[in-house]
């Protein structure tokens, strides 16, 4: 019997490592003894075997034995997943089996057996031929009563195999060998046996064979002595694994080694893939978690530990559960599980929770793991920490719906809010009011402290506002210094004053900065109530625009409620602006002309160029309506430009007929005159149309004293230097400065109509005008004054000294054709100026 020939210390010893193998690699082993009727008995068995997988290994034992005829040296082909290794005697007979399953199996569910991993079976194999090489040093002891069949012996046996089989006496002779050894080796069997490693192989190759003789000697059980890639007979690429076994009689003394080299290239392979599959798995930055059918965690990889804090011990057999943040509710997980079931995946986002309690977003990749029979065997879990991308996320959406400087939501988020609180008060048939709040001369602030300050200012004043206003109201930034507040189910205007009044309680107190320094603000406010101000928040917010820049127009610091009026005058103001962009590119301006007389013999000295505008559909539009405009949406520049030179050709055309004047006056704006190129763009305009310096006069209003003085100073003494006369227009109703008045390089003062109409009945015009006229005289410059319509109001100028008039009295303005009686012909064409230019 096998089990009586097995001495109790080795069968201890096996029993041994077959326990530590089973929980190693997670096998299930059963080694048994197979009698002549083929019936078995257990030798070794894995420890804490169930009855039920025994019973398994028991029956596929007995199938395997009753498929393989007794005296066949090839096993039939396994297409069980229950792996199987025969152990025959000497003589060919199958004396042992040795069963192996994987141990993770349901115990009830006898056909689902996994098959074997490519190293579980190479574990197998290794087990298997350890006990084999054993059992074969017993040969001379076994009492094996089987009979043999006539013919089948030993070198019958080893000739079978596909391997290299050789066997070595203790002295190192060869005894015997295969015939996949003369292939391999290129020598008979003659040549071979009787012969030593030194006899047939070079001394290195000797030395290494004999080499691995002593370790497998000394280790006194199977070893592998070398692994290496080789070519075969027919210089096929193959690796090969050599193991070599000592052979030990009963009394287990040494009398000889055997060796077997086989071609492992299909177990090469797959430990590569296992490896290169293991690395993957470790080191994925992904989150790796493997669950049985039932849900129960038996691997995770590395970055699983990184972003749960959980370490593999404290989750291998925990469900996933262990990770719930509780932020899902249960029906969330039900839709998961049942898409899971029908489509084998599932993919979306789940709020996680870390070890140490922290809760964390994580995107997730679900997918179940089927079997031939189309049943699920695990689960496997891919998923990332995306706390930075939900971050971004979030940062994204603040830049999206709030303002950055202030944190208040901006334009896109308070319009939102609006539509929806318009919404809610046209079902409740509630009102609400928007109140749009511009800083005054906000600019200011900008251009003399910095943009820094500025932004400091905003900030605080967001903080006052927010405070002010209730938890009901919203506030938002809509850009510049441009606020709004939504004020929702008010009872009427009596509560809308009230949040008004509120608001401006903001501004009472200075603004500190952090230099100490202080400054106060104003604001101006505009309301707009729904619906009688507008049916939805397009509507509503516009016209709250247009109120507010009512209370600007009314002196600015106070608040406006919307009219419908000012939609009106804002669409009329629209068109009128589409309407100057169109004028200008189409040149539909042209110049009238107002002449200048001295008082003292109303003799003609000159001409005001006065700009006009005819539109086709508009009609005639007076420049008090355009010019305004066209300072605020940057066209004056442009216009100013354009009544130099059609001034200037006109005067070249009277000059080039004969015809005698003194100057033409051109307006110019004070935005004109802060231009840096005005000076250049004027002689440009002289040079390109021929006009002499000394027949342009230009008039400049005390306004354009207001900003940068220096430099406007600067460029009117270039000016004047070239021979152009210069005038201070509108005199005394802006903010006149003696001072700059005096270092101004100016010729003449007009005295403005304002003065002009009420003398000399009104004393207090009077005054000034005299007074005018007197500090003109002082400063030694020309007085004229404008808007001249009666014959007292000439001859209180003419008594009081005045120089020169223009007005209604002597000649509204007029085309140029129509003014043939205020320009004299010059007498001798020959003293006409030599430096016109005749185009």
């Amino acid at each position: 019997m096998l089990k009586k020939a097995i001495s109790p210390a080795q069968l201890r010893e096996w029993q041994l490592e077959i326990n530590d193998i089973s929980a190693e690699f997670r096998l299930t082993i059963m080694f048994y003894h197979v009698n002549s009727d083929n019936s078995i008995e257990a030798i070794c068995t894995s420890q804490n075997i169930d009855e039920m997988t025994q019973r398994q290994h028991d029956a596929s034992v007995l199938q395997h034995l009753k498929a393989t005829p007794p005296n066949s040296v090839k096993e039939v082909d396994q297409h069980t997943s229950v792996y199987h290794q025969l152990i025959r005697s000497p003589q060919g007979h199958i004396i042992g089996v040795i069963s192996f399953s994987a141990n993770n199996i349901e115990p009830t569910q006898a056909t689902l057996f996994q098959p074997l991993s490519a190293m579980q079976a190479r574990i197998a194999d290794m087990l298997t031929n350890a006990i084999r090489y054993y059992i074969s040093s017993l040969t001379v002891d076994l009492n094996i009563t089987e009979s043999v069949s006539p013919g089948v012996d030993l070198q019958s046996f080893i000739d079978a195999f596909d391997e290299h089989v050789w066997v070595k006496d203790a002295s190192g002779q060869y005894v015997a060998c295969n015939k996949s050894v003369e292939r391999a080796w290129r020598k008979s069997k003659e040549q071979i046996v009787g012969k030593t490693d030194v006899d047939l192989f070079d001394q290195r190759t000797a030395e290494e064979f004999i080499e691995g003789d002593k370790l497998a000697i000394n280790n006194g059980a199977t070893v592998v002595v070398s692994e290496c890639e080789e070519f075969d007979i027919n210089f096929n690429k193959v690796w090969l694994e050599t193991i070599k076994a000592p052979i030990l009689n009963a009394q287990g003394h040494l009398v000889g080694v055997i060796g077997m080299t086989r071609n492992i290239a299909k177990h090469k392979e797959a430990e590569e893939q296992l490896t290169l599959a293991a690395n993957v798995f470790q080191n994925a930055v992904e989150g790796v978690v493997i669950t049985d059918r039932d849900g129960n965690i038996t691997e995770i990889n590395q970055a699983f530990t990184d972003i749960t804090g959980y370490s593999r011990e404290e989750v291998i057999g925990q469900n996933p559960r262990i990770l719930s943040s509780g932020r899902h509710p249960k029906s969330f997980f039900e839709r998961l599980w049942n898409t899971l079931l029908v489509q084998g995946k599932w993919h979306g986002e789940i709020w996680n929770r870390r070890k140490y309690g922290a809760i964390f977003p994580q995107a997730i990749t679900i997918s179940a793991v089927f079997d031939k029979q189309n049943t699920v065997q695990y689960y496997v879990a891919v998923f990332a920490d995306i706390s930075a991308q939900k971050q971004n996320e979030e940062k994204l959406k603040n830049l999206a719906y709030f303002d950055p400087l202030t944190q208040l939501p901006n334009r896109m988020q308070f319009m939102s809010l609006l539509e929806q609180e318009v919404n809610h008060s046209h079902r409740a048939k509630k009102q609400l009011a928007i109140v749009f709040l511009d800083i005054d001369f906000f600019k200011h602030i900008n251009d003399s402290l910095g943009h820094v300050i500025g932004d400091e200012v905003l900030v605080e004043l967001a903080n006052r506002l927010s405070y002010a206003l209730s938890d009901f109201d919203a506030l938002a930034r809509l850009s510049g210094d441009e606020f709004v507040v939504m004020l929702p189910s008010i009872t009427g205007t009596d509560s809308v004053t009230s949040s008004v009044d509120r608001i401006r309680s903001v501004f009472e107190q200075p603004f500190i900065l952090d230099n100490s320094q202080s400054v106060r603000l104003t604001a101006s406010m505009g309301v707009a109530i729904y619906p009688s101000d507008g049916d939805d928040h397009d509507n509503l917010l516009r016209n709250a625009d247009a109120a507010m820049h009512r209370a600007k127009l009314d002196g600015r610091n106070n608040y406006a409620f919307y009219t419908e009026s000012m939609t009106k005058q804002a669409v009329a103001q629209l068109k009128l602006q589409t309407a100057l962009h169109q004028a200008l590119m189409n040149e539909d301006f042209y110049l009238v002309y107002q002449p200048k007389l001295k008082l003292s013999d109303l003799t003609p000295c000159g001409f005001e160029a006065l700009i006009r505008w005819h539109d086709p559909v508009f009609g005639n539009i007076s420049p008090a309506e355009f010019i305004p405009l066209a300072e605020k949406i940057g066209l004056i520049w442009d216009i100013g430009l354009w009544v130099l030179k059609a001034a200037c050709l006109q005067g070249v055309e009277w000059l080039t007929q004969g015809k005698m004047f003194e100057r033409i006056s051109v307006n110019v704006a004070s935005l004109q005159l802060q231009r840096n190129d005005f000076v250049d763009k004027v002689r440009s305009i002289l040079l390109e149309t021929g006009l002499p310096a000394k027949h342009l006069e230009l008039e400049v209003t005390e306004s354009c004293m207001m900003i940068d003085p220096d430099a406007i100073i600067h460029d009117l003494k270039l000016l004047g230097a070239m021979g152009i006369a210069l005038s201070i227009d509108d005199f005394g109703t802006g903010y006149s400065s003696l001072n700059y008045l005096k270092k101004l390089p100016i010729d003449t003062l007009k005295i403005d109509q304002s003065f002009v109409r009420d003398i000399p009945h009104d004393a207090n015009n009077t005054v000034i005008a005299k007074a005018v006229i007197a500090l003109g005289h002082a400063l030694n410059l020309q007085i004229i004054a404008e808007g001249v319509e009666t014959v007292d109001q000439a001859d209180f100028l003419r008594l009081n000294g005045c120089d020169f008039a223009q007005g209604y009295l002597y000649s509204k303005p007029q085309l140029p054709q129509d003014l043939n009686e205020f320009l004299p012909m010059i007498r001798n064409s020959i003293n006409l100026p030599t430096e016109i230019n005749l185009k």
